[in-house]
């Protein structure tokens, strides 16, 4: 489509109004006849009329076009953030739709800016700061505290609100999260009144989910940190009316103190996360302060991180391998895969490290390399001609994903290693909170022929319903049940009805912790399938473990 300027349509008014005149004038000077006097006359007339017709049009777009200029300058401010001022008023004389369309504009610029700012910077649920607003108000009244000021910041985790989501859903749940915003803001206001209340506001910000936090600048009395403490946990432990239906949650509370804790935001946020943890493992519902004890386990525990990120990237672990024989005849019918980390100060057992995999995540890495060490230790040892059963622990997070179970399928396959060698070792309290996917995994290598065992049988609550349905073929009485047989007559009684649980769910009884040759005894004379424990056999390297079952078996062979 041609688009003509102001300046084309000007020149066309121009030529057409002179053009109309000519003739205007030519019609009425000839009387009929046309001489060149009268065509000149008439000419003179056209181009008169034509020129203040141009003259009158050059003035008009003249005007247009500088309040089309001042609209470019004025939406290029706009452009930079100048929704405030005016629109220019040569736009509103000479271009009043433009003006108004401006206006129209940035009101509306304006409240979407002021919506998308808000999204942005507070919590749509409790209408409180959000993470990041909440840190940028923090750091600025950090910034202007004088040096020897002291300021606390409350970690606040609720309790139990994850059953209010479970079990009444979300939208309850952020009625919940908007009542205890409620709370806490009653709690800011009461001790922002107080005498002793310091110059700079209380803030209150919502991180995440159910946590708050709440960061109390120049607090003069340090006993008042206390009283907030107390004053949040009496807000939050007080019922909460939902409907009709009155909920409980409570609140665990950590607390870090400027300037002893730290200075910087991102130290006291530490700190005061630190110490909210603290008062979850202390029984929740309770306010901790942060220690020195606690900055040194925390050391501990980051220094630990490290460590592993180093001996996955290293590849420092190993297996030990600890022997598991027949009760009856003493045949050698398996052993069990025990993770070991080569450690730059000395050989480290899983208990000291096994925890803070599972925490930051790194037991996923650690996972896979054991179930592929396993797959190759399988298939080698089938190449020896050494068919034994080969037991592997798995943890709580990789009992959480039948991803784990699927790769450890993958991991048999791809070394060439039979199923039915590998057994998975399940705890009894894990076994009996597992997801039916990984249920259905498990049962999939059962069927590839690998055996399922629970391992510290005795120590957690089984579900014997559950059990029963279970894909489980051996059951690891813990050494806890065993430690005494061989000396207390309640002792060996309880085993007993242990062992004729396990036979009764068609499994087989299997006694760790054996420390000597009278609870091997015992447990054979009871019943029990198969030991292990030191009596029977140290962990070992796969070497030494290989020459322990050939002696074995050359011992049996002369016997």
């Amino acid at each position: 489509m041609e688009v003509f300027s102001l300046k084309s349509k000007a020149v066309a008014f121009a030529l057409c109004a002179g053009g109309i005149a000519f003739i205007l004038a030519l019609a009425a000077t000839t009387n009929g006849r046309i001489d060149i006097s009268g065509t000149a006359a008439s000419l003179v007339a056209a181009i008169v009329c034509a020129t203040m017709c141009w003259a009158y049009a050059e003035h008009a777009v003249a005007n247009t076009a500088a309040a089309i200029d001042e609209a470019i300058a004025r939406l290029a401010r706009a452009a930079n953030g100048d929704l405030e001022g005016e629109v220019p008023e040569q736009v509103s004389r000479f271009v009043p739709t433009l003006a108004a369309a401006m206006e129209s504009l940035f009101r509306q610029m304006h409240g979407n800016l002021d919506t998308v700012q808000r999204l942005a910077m507070f919590d749509s649920v409790t209408d409180l700061p959000n993470r990041i607003h909440f840190r940028r108000c923090c750091e600025r009244a950090l910034a202007e505290l004088p040096a020897d000021a002291a300021a606390a910041i409350f970690f606040i985790d609720l309790d139990r609100f994850k059953a209010v989501n479970d079990t009444m859903g979300h939208a309850t749940g952020d009625v919940l999260l908007g009542m205890v915003a409620n709370r806490l803001r009653a709690v800011a206001a009461r001790f922002a009144d107080e005498p002793a209340a310091g110059t700079g506001p209380v803030l209150i910000g919502r991180l995440a989910g159910d946590e708050f936090t709440m960061f109390f600048p120049d607090i003069r009395e340090p006993r008042r940190i206390d009283r907030i403490g107390r004053a949040i946990l009496f807000a939050l432990g007080e019922s909460f009316d939902l409907g009709g239906q009155s909920i409980e949650i409570g609140a665990s509370v950590g607390v870090a103190v400027r300037p002893r804790h730290g200075r910087s935001l991102s130290e006291l946020m530490r700190a005061a996360d630190a110490a909210m943890y603290q008062a979850k493992a202390n029984g929740r519902g309770c306010v901790e302060h942060f220690t020195e004890q606690l900055a040194t386990e925390i050391d501990a525990r980051t220094r630990l991180e490290q460590d592993l990120r180093t001996a996955v990237a290293r590849d420092q672990f190993t297996l030990a391998f600890q022997p598991q024989v027949s009760a009856i005849d003493g045949r050698l019918i398996g052993a069990e895969a025990l993770l070991r980390w080569r450690h730059p100060d000395g050989l480290r057992l899983p208990g000291s490290f096994i925890q803070r995999a599972e925490e930051t995540g790194l037991i996923v890495e650690i996972g896979d390399w054991v179930i592929h060490r396993v797959a190759e230790t399988i298939a080698r040892w089938t190449k020896l001609g050494v068919e034994q059963r080969l037991a592997v622990n798995i943890s709580p997070r990789q009992l959480d994903h039948a991803g784990f179970f699927r790769r450890l399928r993958d991991a048999l396959r791809a070394a060439g290693a039979p199923a039915r060698l590998v057994e998975l070792e399940i705890t009894e309290s894990l076994v009996m909170s597992c997801s039916d996917d990984v249920i259905d995994a498990i049962a999939q290598l059962r069927a590839d022929g690998a055996t399922v065992a629970i391992d510290d049988f005795g120590t957690g609550y089984s579900n014997l319903g559950r059990l029963q349905m279970l894909p489980v073929d051996r059951v690891k009485i813990d050494r806890s049940l065993i430690e005494q047989v061989a000396e207390r007559t309640e002792a060996r009684t309880i085993v007993q009805a242990v062992i004729g649980l396990v036979h009764g769910l068609g499994c087989e009884a299997v006694a760790e912790g054996i420390e000597n040759a009278a609870q091997a005894e015992v447990m054979r004379v009871i019943g029990c399938d198969v030991l292990q424990g030191y009596a029977i056999g140290r962990p070992m390297e796969e070497a030494t473990f290989l020459n322990w079952a050939r002696d074995r078996q050359l011992m049996r062979a002369a016997s």
